[in-house]
């Protein structure tokens, strides 16, 4: 597995340290580069379980949006319906799903999926820090099963492991405000 990123979103990683523009400018990068149809980035506060979709890119217009700008309550019977969100709530590492159609049932509920997102593969990448999920990073693609390569998991892990401190404090700043 490489650690070698692109040099398109490094600059981005390395440039930014304000999540607004951070957010703002990875989603389409980071989309472009794993030839994905859809990222959103789900922000949350593991205090309250609010949660929100403030960024969101899409290859085009075809593809559904996924955007969702106010703080709304988790249900609470997510954990229990998704156990993708229930891995993220216990901090369990990222999980790269090849074809929602034929994954373990432990991994994810392929009616939920299809339901709630319609995407055929994804990525949902935990973003966790002092053993809380603060939010989740989710590329996918529509209508294709994907096979996630070692370059795309080296990719989401360093992202991740850079955007964690700017969700931590996107959240933070947006609790003072409500």
């Amino acid at each position: 597995m490489t650690d070698v990123i692109p040099e398109n979103l490094q600059n981005i990683l390395d440039k930014y340290s304000e999540p607004d523009a951070m957010f703002a400018a990875l989603l389409p990068t980071l989309g472009e580069i794993l030839q994905c149809d859809r990222i959103f980035l789900y922000l949350r506060n593991p205090e309250t379980k609010m949660g929100k979709i403030d960024y969101s890119w899409r290859r085009n217009s075809d593809i559904p949006l996924a955007k969702d700008i106010d703080w709304k309550p988790e249900p609470a019977h997510l954990p229990e319906k998704d156990p993708l969100f229930a891995a993220a709530l216990r901090t369990e590492p990222s999980i790269f799903v090849e074809d929602v159609e034929t994954a373990d049932p432990k991994v994810l509920n392929r009616e939920f999926e299809r339901s709630e997102f319609g995407h055929r593969a994804l990525i949902h990448a935990h973003l966790c820090w002092e053993n809380q999920l603060w939010g989740v990073l989710q590329p996918c693609i529509f209508g294709n099963k994907r096979v996630w390569s070692e370059s795309d998991r080296a990719v989401i892990n360093q992202v991740v492991s850079k955007i964690v401190p700017l969700a931590v404090a996107f959240v933070k700043a947006a609790t003072v405000k409500q």
